[in-house]
C-alpha cells in the first residue's frame, strides 16, 4: 500500500465533506435526543463507503475506457468551473 496516496486521498475527501450537506444532515441527525448516536454514526459511515465504493467503480471503468491524461484535464477543468460558477454567485 502506498501511504503518501492514502494520506492524500485521506485529507482531500477529508477536507472535501468538512461543512458539506452530508455533514450537516449527519449533524441533524444526532442532534435529536431520541436517535441513538452509534445508529447515526454507522449509518453515515456506511452510506460514506458505499457513495466512496461507486467513485472508485466509476473511476476504474472510466480508466479502463478513457485515457488517463485526459481524465485529469477533465477533472481539472470540472473543479475550475466549479470554482468560478461559485465566484459568480457569490
Amino acid at each position: 500500500m502506498d501511504y503518501k496516496i492514502l494520506l492524500t486521498i485521506f485529507a482531500t475527501v477529508f477536507l472535501a465533506e468538512l461543512g458539506d450537506k452530508t455533514q450537516l444532515a449527519t449533524m441533524l441527525f444526532a442532534a435529536d435526543k431520541e436517535v441513538n448516536k452509534l445508529t447515526v454514526f454507522v449509518g453515515a459511515s456506511l452510506a460514506l463507503i458505499i457513495a466512496s465504493g461507486i467513485g472508485v467503480l466509476a473511476g476504474s471503468f472510466l480508466s479502463d475506457t478513457i485515457n488517463t491524461r485526459y481524465l485529469h484535464y477533465i477533472a481539472g477543468v470540472g473543479f475550475i468551473a466549479i470554482g468560478i460558477w461559485t465566484l459568480m454567485k457569490a
